[in-house]
């Protein structure tokens, strides 16, 4: 590329220099007393030399290349922060339907049988339709949400469904947060594997369809199954480095890394405003421990609602 494209502005060539130059009929330079013949072996003064690669300043492009890939590290490590956050939460969540479930379903019942001991002793109305409505909450009419749950998500069947159906064991999350030896395989896996960082849509594709494994055995904190991960893609093949692109290309990529970026910030505070990330953020250093924490209280409310149960029924 010339300097004119690279906006570098022009310098002035040597017919340029030569037209203040008195000049006899056939174009060269007169003797005088202001302009001496150089002498063979003699370099002129001030008579600039070569152009060489150091004189040209940095081209336009390679600062835009240089913010595309600072942006493209950006968003990846974003992306990273946020799938980490959407397992915690998704961990979570099973885990406390799991755990807590069968607590939060006692509570309803024993809330429907104090009621209903109370409507029997008083007679009133008011503690009658009261009494119905905690019945009504033990036994709600189930929706497609509840009917389905753990069986469906945005991809289709769970993986725990998939597994199910096809015989294969599953592989339920044994705690809301993966162990650091799992944490460290999958920033290594993403930053490496990202499709964001592919260069064409069939190897975009081949991204995407490795990352969704690697975020599966994430999710499920599969140490081993990582490790395999990482040694199938240092096995594959090496993407050459990506060209100099040009400007207007390197503008459009710059532009939709902001609105990958605007998406993904949505996505992180939908999952920080709601309940399970809400929780997760009262304990960031041990959610696995508030799982542990919440299942004492309510161990302690059943206690409470039995002895209450026990004393009406006397």
């Amino acid at each position: 590329m010339s300097h004119e494209a690279a906006g570098v502005p022009t310098t002035r060539n040597d017919e340029d220099r030569q037209d203040d130059v008195p000049q006899d009929n056939e174009g060269v330079p007169q003797d005088s007393d202001d302009v001496q013949p150089v002498q063979q072996g003699e370099a002129e003064p001030d008579a600039p030399g070569p152009a060489g690669p150091e004189d040209a300043g940095p081209r336009p492009e390679d600062r835009l290349a240089r913010a595309v890939q600072v942006a493209e590290q950006a968003l990846i490590e974003f992306e990273i922060a946020v799938e980490t956050f959407r397992v915690e939460v998704e961990n979570f969540s099973r885990l406390h339907h799991q755990k807590l479930g069968p607590m939060y379903a006692r509570l309803d019942e024993l809330d429907a049988l104090i009621a209903e001991a109370r409507a029997a002793k008083s007679g009133d109305p008011e503690d009658e339709r009261k009494a119905r409505e905690a019945r009504a909450v033990v036994m709600p009419m189930p929706g497609v949400d509840e009917l389905f749950h753990d069986w469906m998500d945005t991809d289709g069947l769970s993986p725990e469904a998939a597994a199910m159906l096809t015989e294969q064991p599953v592989r339920p999350p044994k705690r809301v947060r993966p162990s650091e030896e799992a944490r460290r395989l999958y920033r290594e896996l993403a930053r490496k594997a990202h499709p964001d960082l592919a260069q064409d849509e069939v190897e975009r594709q081949r991204r995407d369809e490795f990352i969704a494994r690697v975020n599966a055995a994430y999710g499920r904190g599969d140490v081993e199954l990582l490790k395999e991960l990482v040694a199938e893609w240092e096995a594959g093949p090496v993407q050459p480095p990506a060209p100099l692109s040009e400007s207007e290309e390197l503008y459009a990529r710059l532009e939709w890394l902001s609105r990958r970026k605007e998406l993904l910030t949505v996505l992180a505070k939908e999952l920080e405003d709601g309940a399970i990330g809400s929780m997760l953020r009262m304990a960031p250093d041990d959610p696995d421990q508030l799982l542990e924490d919440i299942a004492e209280q309510l161990l302690g409310e059943v206690s409470r609602r039995e002895a209450e149960l026990a004393e009406m029924t006397r």
